[in-house]
């Protein structure tokens, strides 16, 4: 089956900084990574700050412009794209922005922030528009009389959801979920990942959902992807990746989650980040791959 989504040792470098004399040598955020994602499924990709996760789901969309590689979402070569064409392919791959409090115009009353990407790809009159907004705050929770407020008077959770009813107006197929609940408070996180699980449910959507809390992970990524120094080092099935790591830097990462059980000590397995040598994945078990020696 073909997968909705493709990508092919994708790249991405920003040049060196520096001055005439002495310029540092050009950083690769993301080096030559492949996955594919399957229609209806949640993709994780995790790994520590700065590795790269982030990086790559904005190339997959291009909002950052990779630097080599292939993408392709539904069928679509998504580098090949003009920018009028990318602009019209964007109804099939929205994002969900990690700080509700930043990605939300704090300008705009939140009614129109949700109809703008209505009005840009010049979709129904504007009564068909506002109509369309009403049913996406139902869809997510959120009562139509608030459509007039703006950002600032709602709660974190609420302003998640705006955003989500924002990412969803175009009916996309493909839903990039950058860490959407890293910034809200713990209480609010499992509602809106609740959230997340009900639409993928109810509108058939694909998620790549990027975070760096594997418990969550764990529950609702159909895969996962661990991603070190901006190469994935391990993709399997999530249970696979839990029960049973493949490469030294997973475990690691494992070995951090915090225990559940009162008094259970939290054994840290260190990672010596100076024995890391990149290699190509390759296939530990059917459908578990991992950047190892065999």
């Amino acid at each position: 089956m073909t997968p909705l989504v493709d990508v092919r040792n994708l790249v991405k470098e920003y040049p060196g900084r520096g001055g005439l004399f002495r310029r540092t040598p050009p950083f690769r955020a993301v080096d030559d990574i492949s996955f594919s994602i399957a229609a209806g499924e949640t993709f994780g990709l995790v790994g520590e700050s700065g590795c790269g996760k982030t990086t790559t789901g904005r190339c997959l969309l291009r909002l950052v412009e990779p630097t080599s590689g292939e993408i392709r979402v539904k069928d679509m070569d998504v580098r090949a794209l003009s920018s009028s064409a990318l602009r019209r392919a964007r109804r099939h791959f929205q994002i969900v922005f990690q700080d509700p409090y930043s990605s939300l115009n704090p300008r705009m009353r939140v009614g129109d922030i949700v109809e703008e990407p209505l009005i840009i790809h010049k979709l129904g009159s504007r009564e068909e528009r506002r109509a369309r907004v009403q049913q996406l705050f139902e869809l997510v929770g959120l009562d139509p009389s608030a459509m007039a407020k703006y950002p600032h008077e709602f709660s974190g959770g609420q302003r998640q959801r705006i955003g989500l009813a924002r990412a969803l107006a175009l009916e996309p197929s493909l839903v990039v979920a950058d860490e959407p609940v890293s910034a809200l408070d713990v209480s609010v996180q499992a509602q809106v990942v609740n959230l997340l699980l009900d639409l993928q449910k109810r509108l058939g959507l694909t998620y790549l959902f990027i975070a760096h809390d594997l418990r969550l992970v764990r529950q609702i990524c159909n895969r996962v992807a661990v991603m070190y120094r901006g190469r994935l080092v391990e993709v399997a099935p999530a249970e696979r990746v839990f029960a049973a790591p493949a490469h030294p830097y997973t475990v690691a990462l494992l070995s951090a989650i915090p225990k559940l059980q009162p008094g259970q000590k939290l054994e840290r397995i260190p990672f010596d980040a100076a024995s890391f040598t990149p290699l190509p994945l390759r296939e530990v078990e059917p459908g578990h791959w991992a950047a190892v020696q065999i």
